[in-house]
């Protein structure tokens, strides 16, 4: 993985300025040249440029069981922000498919995959994406965080192992779900998507 020395220091100029902090992850992607596993190109067509604004104050007013109010419940439980990006960002984003739909979707992985956001939390969420294998990067991402994770938060240590190992377990049972258009589908029971999806056996 090769950082690109102008769009780092671009990025570093974004994140000090901008209101869009998804403007600094797709920059960042783009200065450590993070792309789609070819072999997904022709999967993805379908989500390229794809980012519909999230309203989170209709999403919570949805009945508990649907995929729209627990996705927004874990973004203010949480103190998250919905992914955004400026005009100038989303003309960079179509070119990168990858960064963009990750990105959206990183949050709504953890309402999927169950998974919390402590360090545990993530490295299951990065385990189930790395194994899916949208990316190099995130196998890359995945060793590295498996060294440093421990280290950060070594109360964690059981729990870093138990969801790295689930993680790619349910990685490998799920279908691709990369290019699935969660937003379409927020008025929908969570249990009936993880189903649809594949994952209701592991997370039931």
């Amino acid at each position: 993985m090769r950082i690109k020395i102008k769009p780092f220091i671009h990025v570093l100029k974004i994140a000090k300025n901008t209101d869009y902090l998804g403007d600094v992850a797709i920059l960042k992607a783009e200065a450590f040249g993070v792309k789609l596993n070819h072999k997904f190109e022709s999967k993805m067509q379908s989500v390229v440029g794809y980012h519909p604004k999230i309203d989170l104050e209709k999403l919570i007013q949805l009945p508990p069981q649907t995929l729209g109010y627990q996705y927004a419940e874990h973004i203010k439980s949480n103190h998250l922000q919905p992914f955004e990006i400026s005009q100038y960002v989303s003309k960079i984003a179509e070119n990168n498919v990858f960064s963009l739909r990750y990105s959206i979707t990183h949050d709504i992985f953890h309402v999927l995959l169950g998974f919390d956001t402590s360090y545990a939390g993530e490295i299951g969420v990065l385990a189930f994406a790395a194994e899916q294998n949208y990316s190099p990067s995130l196998k890359l991402s995945l060793r590295i965080a498996r060294l440093l994770y421990p280290i950060l938060a070594p109360q964690q240590i059981p729990q870093i192992f138990q969801n790295l190992r689930r993680g790619r377990e349910l990685g490998n049972l799920a279908q691709f779900l990369l290019n699935y258009r969660f937003e379409e589908n927020w008025e929908r029971p969570l249990t009936e998507i993880k189903a649809e999806l594949g994952l209701i056996k592991k997370l039931s």
